[in-house]
């Protein structure tokens, strides 16, 4: 199989795929007979093919995937004219701080955002997928510790943490992670049809934002480095793989 068989088969079934692909089953098109490398230089020449057109190529962090530009969803949204409730301001700095600041408490949301966060606040994240467990803090009660998920990357159309933009000192606001999304918006409802209006015990959409200054790096969930894609612009690099346990 030649250069140009090999991206046809590649953009065929990246296109017909419902959700990202990763190398590893990239390669099972070819049945493992295609090296990573040589896998990765034939997507990166696709991405460069697709350059000119309404849709593109991204490496996201759980894999592939063919995507919308963003300056094509003015005219995707004429199909679908009415809008979905969006997520109250108090969820989306619960998961800007769990993602600038992870891994996190309850605890140490509540300390930067100067009020109580309710429970329904981070089920409500938890079930969209956007933020996990991944472990427990050493300290009484053992608090779980919250981290950002390969979905949420995704629904950003980011491959790694390492792109999120830098903050200022300030917390960013949910408009910050909307203009991020080459998708749907991030801050509309979920498929299941589940609402996210301010909840009991929260701060309404007048109340001061707390500040919000990273004291290190944000620390990536584990990936898979078998399926992690490389980091764009980098074909041998790939997103962070260590996690607390």
């Amino acid at each position: 199989m030649n250069t140009s068989e090999a991206k046809r088969v590649l953009e065929t079934a990246l296109i017909c795929a419902d959700k990202p692909m990763p190398l590893r089953e990239l390669r099972v098109l070819f049945d493992d007979q295609v090296g990573a490398d040589t896998l990765r230089t034939l997507l990166d020449e696709l991405t460069r093919d697709w350059e000119d057109r309404g849709v593109e190529l991204v490496a996201l962090a759980s894999g592939w995937r063919f995507q919308s530009r963003p300056e094509m969803r003015e005219f995707l949204d004429r199909l679908h004219p009415e809008k979905p409730p969006k997520y109250s301001r108090a969820a989306m700095e619960t998961l800007a701080i769990v993602a600038y600041r992870q891994p996190v408490t309850r605890g140490d949301i509540e300390d930067i955002r100067g009020v109580t966060v309710s429970s329904q606040i981070v089920k409500q994240l938890e079930d969209r997928g956007w933020i996990e467990a991944i472990g427990y803090r050493e300290a009484p009660g053992r608090p779980a510790l919250y981290a950002t998920t390969k979905q949420f990357l995704d629904d950003l159309g980011l491959a790694s943490l390492d792109q999120l933009p830098p903050i200022d000192g300030t917390l960013p606001t949910a408009e910050s992670f909307e203009a991020l999304s080459a998708q749907p918006s991030l801050l509309e409802d979920g498929p299941d049809g589940q609402t996210a209006l301010p909840l009991d015990g929260e701060d309404g959409p007048d109340t001061a934002v707390a500040s919000l200054a990273p004291a290190e790096p944000p620390i990536a969930p584990a990936l898979d480095e078998s399926t992690a894609p490389p980091t764009p612009g980098d074909p041998e690099s790939l997103p962070p793989t260590d996690a607390p346990a």
